[in-house]
């Protein structure tokens, strides 16, 4: 084992071309780590990197809560959790200690300060750079939702609604009724069996639609496959699988093309460098959050609040739901564009 795993971590990482800005982030971490581990006050509990057990990364994890916030000592504690299941996998250590601490925190990360931060501007021009309409609604519809990767899958053509009166279009879910142009995202409990991806929304939620997404929307209805499928997906392959139900993984490599295209996608780089479908969701978080300040309404977009929570806003939809979402949602074409396409929609 090499004397200091944290330095050898470090130079491997950089060799993988990891910004400065992350690796100093690691190393921040990996030394605060480090210095509880030994320090002298512990008594006779010392440790090392190397030699720490599951019981010593609890204790770590422990001493940052007086400090820290949930979702900081959430990502501390990945940052840790990254670094052994590195040098194990590598063969310069034997096991993961902080591998069940991890799985059984209750904070949950929020916010990474590794993140790629991209701004409203440059996620402006990354989706106007997209011409596919598949590949634009489902990037359209992750960054102006905020829904997972399964869930987008699971989206039937039942659950959007885009017409004021939805005489001339499929049939539609009745909770969208009176809510309209609006989405349906089902819980868990909802999907039917033999799909291959989960919701994991403890209930059902209704999201907003905007101009722009239903715009982008209603480009895809018009070419999209046709199917004999019931309920018939709203999302389906234009490629290899020609008219089936996009997969999790066909999303995720949608994604990773165009992220690529533009330098936000690199093989072998991390999660906090690679931009991904659960990247968007992340950016929706935290600029519909700061943008409307209600922390509420973006926790109920995203399917994270309780029963109660989840009620309240179901019975004020139109008043507070709608209203904060429409107000806020940023825009994310540039006016000449969305001209366009308003003038050929």
């Amino acid at each position: 084992m090499t004397d200091d795993p944290i330095e050898y971590f470090l130079t491997e990482q950089e060799y993988y071309g990891k910004s400065s800005r992350t690796l100093a982030a690691y190393e921040r971490v990996l030394r605060n780590f480090e210095s509880f581990l030994t320090d002298p006050d512990r008594g006779p509990t010392q440790a090392t990197p190397g030699t720490a057990g599951r019981r010593e990364c609890m204790a770590w994890v422990h001493s940052l809560r007086d400090s820290y916030s949930q979702s900081t000592v959430a990502s501390y504690a990945s940052y840790v959790h990254r670094f052994y299941n590195y040098m194990v996998q590598v063969g310069e250590l034997e096991s993961n200690p902080m591998a069940l601490v991890t799985d059984e925190m209750d904070e949950t990360i929020t916010r990474d300060p590794t993140r790629r931060d991209i701004s409203i501007p440059e996620m402006r021009s990354f989706v106007n750079s997209i011409t596919h309409p598949l590949d634009q609604a489902v990037i359209l519809m992750l960054l102006k939702t905020g829904m997972r990767v399964g869930e987008l899958c699971n989206l039937d053509r039942r659950d959007i609604a885009l017409a004021k009166s939805p005489l001339d279009e499929h049939p539609i879910r009745p909770a969208l009724e009176g809510r309209i142009p609006a989405i349906y995202v089902a819980s868990g409990d909802q999907i039917p069996n033999g799909r291959t991806a989960a919701n994991k929304r403890k209930r059902s939620t209704i999201i907003p639609v905007d101009q722009e997404l239903s715009i982008v929307l209603r480009k895809w209805l018009a070419i999209s496959p046709d199917t004999s499928a019931d309920p018939a997906p709203l999302f389906m392959s234009t490629r290899n699988q020609w008219g089936s139900r996009l997969s999790p993984e066909a999303i995720r490599a949608i994604v990773r093309q165009h992220a690529t295209e533009v330098g936000w996608y690199n093989q072998g780089a991390g999660a906090g460098e690679n931009v991904t479908p659960h990247y968007f969701r992340h950016f929706f978080t935290t600029h519909l959050r700061d943008r409307t300040g209600d922390r509420g309404i973006v926790k109920y977009l995203r399917g994270d609040v309780a029963e109660d929570i989840i009620d309240t806003y179901t019975h004020n939809w139109g008043g507070r739901v709608r209203e904060t979402y429409i107000s806020n949602i940023y825009s994310l074409f540039e006016p000449t564009k969305q001209n366009n396409q308003l003038v050929h929609t």
